[in-house]
């Protein structure tokens, strides 16, 4: 998923600085070569190739104030990486301020060599999800099933929701039986179950042979449907609502699919969040992970869902969330977590057999971001991991004590767009933004 880059030079540059502006064409080629390729330099005003994501500005010189028009002209967004190590030089603000302000263009500028790499991966992913990525969900008759007076509230399962996704960013949206896929991991033999999962390194406690072999049998029918359809790059299932199909859950497929293949998954059949979580990852490349979010604001309609008598006691509830999913923080690929483990099933509502991820993330700060269901807007909330809390016996058996950095938990009860959240590893507001401006998103931050 590489960015185009169209490399443009200003006219009335002398010998000096044409030999300046080819020797910069190298070492951009050099340091972002694994997020964009460069097509043959051309002048200011040229005619610019349709595949062109963006139009590279490896040197700006005083001529760019009198090429204004020009500039308005160019249908792409510009990216200034003028100096020798890769982002912007500090002399070249004035220009690019005169070029956003006075020409209107939308102009990148990067002052470190990572977020020049977030926005060119950005700009990768966006021109490939427009060719037509595809995402295959597996479900039935979603909102039917298991726990109905919740599931059937969800617009992400909604075809106007499908519809504006593919509408909006090209993806192609491909929906499969969950049904029938269960039915194809029963036939997968105990054998071959064996020989595919023999070199796997998966820690485990309370899961039995069978349960774990029920377990790689659906993450190979997975596989097989996955070849069929072809060019997949993000799955999920409707595992919960649904869960009267399977005789386990698809975590550990899941996991094994990131882990081996690179390929992103969702729970609950939540395109909205796969599609958030295909965009950031393909973008920041960083640890990150879907969960629920339950602010103390919530108060008892939080606790009564997990099954819980408190929220654990802290001085300001009032910016503080429990982050859970399915029993346990939720599912993350073994590779982004401090620790790891696969248990036995804790929801009622899957079967007896199934398993679950108890996992976490190191404590320290993190990102919240989701896409809003508009497809405009970005919400981003800066927060912190404090710490886990254990409540035996409960649907919260080791949740995450997430805490609001900004002490907004008000702001933030007014602004959620879903109960489903990204965790993202580290503070990445700043690259979040970069991103949000290449997709045309708004932005919220908390």
């Amino acid at each position: 998923m590489k960015a185009t880059l169209q490399p443009l030079y200003l006219p009335g540059r002398n010998e000096r600085e044409q030999n300046e502006f080819e020797a910069q064409i190298d070492i951009l080629k050099s340091m972002y070569g694994g997020e964009a390729d460069f097509l043959p330099a051309i002048p200011l005003g040229q005619e610019i190739p349709t595949e062109a994501d963006a139009a590279v500005l490896p040197q700006l010189i005083g001529s760019a104030f009198s090429q204004k028009d020009v500039f308005r002209a160019v249908n792409k967004p510009f990216i200034a990486l003028t100096s020798q190590f890769g982002t912007v030089e500090m002399w070249d603000w004035e220009i690019v301020s005169f070029l956003r302000e006075e020409a209107g263009c939308t102009v990148f500028s990067p002052y470190t060599v990572e977020l020049a790499k977030v926005i060119l991966r950005a700009l990768g992913c966006k021109s490939a999800m427009r060719k037509g990525i595809r995402f295959l969900m597996f479900q039935d008759s979603p909102g039917e099933g298991m726990q109905s007076g919740i599931f059937k509230r969800f617009y992400w399962w909604e075809e106007q929701c499908t519809r504006q996704m593919e509408d909006v960013f090209g993806v192609k949206i491909i929906y499969r039986s969950y049904k029938e896929l269960n039915a194809r991991a029963e036939d997968i033999s105990d054998g071959r179950a064996q020989e595919a999962s023999a070199d796997w390194d998966v820690p485990m406690e309370g899961v039995n042979c069978a349960n774990y072999l029920k377990a790689v049998k659906l993450y190979l029918a997975v596989k097989d449907t996955m070849k069929e359809v072809g060019d997949v790059q993000g799955v999920g299932a409707n595992c919960l609502n649904e869960s009267f199909h399977s005789g386990t859950t698809p975590c550990l497929a899941w996991n094994m699919l990131f882990e081996k293949d690179n390929i992103l998954w969702v729970c609950e059949g939540d395109t909205v969040t796969l599609i958030s979580k295909f965009i950031v990852y393909s973008a920041l490349c960083r640890p990150l992970m879907m969960t629920n979010i339950y602010p103390f604001l919530v108060g008892m309609a939080a606790l009564k869902h997990e099954k819980i008598d408190e929220f654990p006691k802290v001085p300001d509830p009032d910016n503080h969330a429990l982050g859970v999913h399915c029993g346990y923080f939720g599912l993350a690929p073994q590779s982004f977590c401090s620790r790891w483990m696969l248990r036995p099933k804790v929801l009622e509502i899957v079967n007896d057999n199934a398993l679950m991820v108890d996992c976490e993330m190191q404590a320290g700060p993190i990102t919240l971001a989701k896409i809003h269901p508009n497809m405009k807007k970005m919400i981003i909330i800066e927060a912190s991991i404090d710490g886990y809390e254990q409540y035996p016996g409960s649907d919260c058996r080791n949740g995450a004590l997430i805490r609001f950095v900004n002490n907004n938990g008000h702001e933030i009860m007014q602004t959620l767009c879903s109960h489903h959240a990204l965790i993202i590893k580290g503070r990445c507001t700043h690259e979040l933004l970069q991103l949000s401006r290449v997709f045309g998103f708004e932005s919220t931050v908390l």
